[in-house]
């Protein structure tokens, strides 16, 4: 059984994750993301690949969305209420959340609602982002070939619940179970079996702990394949501390010089980690400045953070009962009428790269004063603005907003790593961690996807692969080990193979009735040479090299332990009583077990070879058969003897 993978999105590129995995005749899509760098029908996956004539539920036996991110989840109404698949999606279900009488206050009237969202996180936070991002892209932009408030509805209602490290069976062949992968709340890897194949998906991760998330973790599941993301596939960011303190020392000099400090965030995961950070900083400070956060931002964060508490790191679990982290002091809703306001702020706005919606018009509003700033905290995708500033961030530029849209950029521009993807150690830790035989590379660059693959494949000596966007590549899941046989047992299994067929064709043959093969057929059959002959010894590997099957005798000795001996007895009983049963026996075993030393001991018992013993035992009317493990061979052929002469 082999392994398929094919890349929708994010092959070579950050953005749309899309990937199709076939094991064997499961075929599995993992995410189902927009790219956030396209306005056309770019931003969707080319689902064509998967079925021309759009049979999409035929084909695939389920969809799995790792986390809630739009570019792992944000195609998703458009393929099942536009596209048609109809089939499972997996999403993550969290049943350890904060049950509090607090959540009335915030206006989710449907008491159904309220019951959904305590135990889905990314069920529970994917509609609200899809919907956020449908109003940019179509109720403020006008965009057509969109999916509808409705079609987010529909398409939630097809989810199925996942629990962390609980054990899905898709169907009789397919399992899945999903592991903690701490990028955000209710982030998870996937971990994928068919028969004797997996494959590990990570999605996003991060293998260090923040201020309000746990780190990454998986078993020794040893995968087939693992598909990891590399999104800083050759970054390995300095001390967390040192960003910390970069990051306060530049807004606070900003702010002191009365600048505006814009910060574009996500809704929920950086932004918690930086809010944590400020708002602590500015309490030991005594500082004035006011903090922003998006408009309604704050109050959700708080909402679904008060929730899900169960997916946040120790030390918040600890704490949440005397104080909610999540509560902050310092800052406050913002009202768009405070663009314009003199003085100086700091603002957390979504969404993080810049692309549309409230980051972006405050960034033109404030880019043109050199006293302001914009911190880019996150990663953002080609084709982006945030991608566009970074790329120049050393100075005053001209900026492409869009396609009427030109500003010049006067304000300071830092990217200030505090992304919750792993960086490159931590890519090489997951793969220590999985022991996987393959690795397969997606959500990166393609020069920096290269880079990390040669890494492992040389740290690791397993191979790895780093397919664009519809290229299929193919895992060879089953390969031949060398091993070497001794030559004592070899000559041993081939003199016993030998001897055993020999007598267990010659006794059989004239067990033929009319139904059977005839006897020249069987004859021709014997005659045949010997193409394969069943070896049974001792496998001893040291450190997966020089793998040898040896002798028992040879094993004790390599191994300095002493053998076992496995004794068995078999009872066997007569329907009827048989005169003379015990003389009828020893003439047959003589008569067949050609070679094999057959002695009669008294008038109840026989032994063969030594080691076989057969006992007579007349009140009970039945045989008792002892042997060891050493004479197996011999014994199923004189079980066999004894079957046929006395059957029940």
């Amino acid at each position: 059984m082999g392994i398929k993978v094919v890349p929708l999105g994010a092959g070579q590129d950050v953005g749309r994750s899309c990937v199709i995995v076939s094991i064997g005749n499961k075929n599995i899509m993992f995410d189902c993301g927009m790219h956030m760098g396209y306005h056309d029908e770019r931003r969707f996956p080319d689902f064509s690949f998967i079925s021309k004539t759009k049979q999409f539920t035929k084909v695939l036996d389920c969809v799995i969305i790792t986390h809630f991110h739009l570019d792992h989840c944000g195609a998703l109404p458009y393929f099942t209420e536009i596209c048609g698949y109809d089939g499972p999606i997996y999403m993550t279900v969290c049943y350890k959340c904060l049950i509090s009488i607090s959540i009335y206050k915030y206006n989710y009237n449907s008491l159904t609602f309220m019951l959904q969202l305590i135990q889905l996180p990314t069920k529970a936070i994917v509609p609200i982002l899809l919907e956020d991002y449908r109003k940019i892209v179509v109720d403020r932009k006008g965009e057509t070939n969109f999916f509808t408030p409705q079609m987010i509805k529909d398409c939630m209602k097809k989810v199925i619940p996942v629990a962390l490290h609980q054990t899905i069976d898709v169907d009789d062949e397919l399992s899945i179970k999903p592991y903690y992968a701490g990028h955000v709340l209710g982030a998870a890897m996937f971990y994928c079996k068919v028969g004797e194949e997996s494959v590990v998906y990570t999605g996003d991760y991060n293998m260090t702990p923040d201020r309000h998330l746990g780190s990454a973790w998986i078993d020794a599941v040893n995968p087939t394949l693992l598909i990891t993301e590399t999104t800083y596939a050759t970054t390995i960011r300095d001390s967390k501390r040192g960003r910390e303190r970069d990051f306060l020392k530049r807004v606070h000099e900003c702010v002191e010089k009365g600048g505006k400090v814009l910060i574009p965030v996500f809704a929920l995961g950086r932004v918690q980690e930086l809010c944590i950070l400020i708002d602590t900083y500015w309490e030991q400070m005594g500082l004035s400045v006011p903090i922003y956060f998006s408009e309604g931002l704050a109050e959700k964060a708080n909402f679904y953070y008060k929730l899900f508490i169960g997916w946040t790191n120790q030390k918040i679990k600890q704490t949440f009962v005397k104080r909610n982290m999540f509560d902050f002091k310092h800052i406050k809703p913002f009202d768009r009428m405070l663009v314009d306001a003199p003085g100086p702020m700091v603002l957390f706005a979504t969404p993080g790269m810049l692309h549309a919606g409230a980051s972006l018009e405050v960034f033109k509003k404030w880019a043109p004063s050199e006293l302001n700033m914009t911190i880019i905290p996150g990663y953002c995708v080609v084709g982006t603005v945030g991608n566009k500033l970074l790329s120049n961030a050393s100075g005053p530029q001209m900026v492409e907003i869009d396609k009427k849209t030109t500003l010049e950029v006067k304000c300071k521009i830092h990217n200030l790593s505090f992304s919750a993807h792993a960086d490159a150690k931590g890519i090489m830790q997951l793969i220590k961690m999985s022991q996987p035989k393959n690795v397969l590379l997606v959500h990166g660059e393609k020069e920096k996807m290269r880079f990390l693959s040669d890494k492992i494949s040389k740290d690791f000596n397993i191979p790895c692969y780093f397919p664009a966007n519809g290229v299929t590549v193919n895992i060879e899941s089953s390969k031949s080990i060398p091993i070497d046989i001794s030559l004592k047992l070899l000559k041993r299994q081939i003199s016993e193979y030998s001897r055993e067929s020999a007598t267990a064709f010659e006794y059989n043959s004239n067990l033929k009735d009319e139904d059977t093969d005839s006897l020249e057929q069987e004859t021709k059959k014997s005659r045949s040479p010997i193409v394969s002959v069943p070896i049974q010894g001792i496998m001893v590997s040291k450190g997966y090299q020089n793998i040898k099957l040896l002798d028992p005798s040879e094993a004790s000795k390599e191994l300095s332990i002493n053998n076992v001996q496995l004794n068995f007895i078999l009872y066997w009983k007569l329907v009827q009583e048989v005169k003379d049963c015990i003389d009828v026996l020893y003439l047959e075993l003589c008569r067949w077990l050609v070679g094999a030393t057959i002695e009669r001991i008294d008038q109840n018992k026989i032994l063969v070879k030594s080691s076989i013993s057969i006992e007579y035992e007349k009140p009970q009317q039945q045989f008792t058969i002892k042997w060891t493990n050493k004479e197996e061979y011999l014994s199923e052929h004189i079980l066999s003897i004894i079957q046929n002469l006395f059957p029940k």
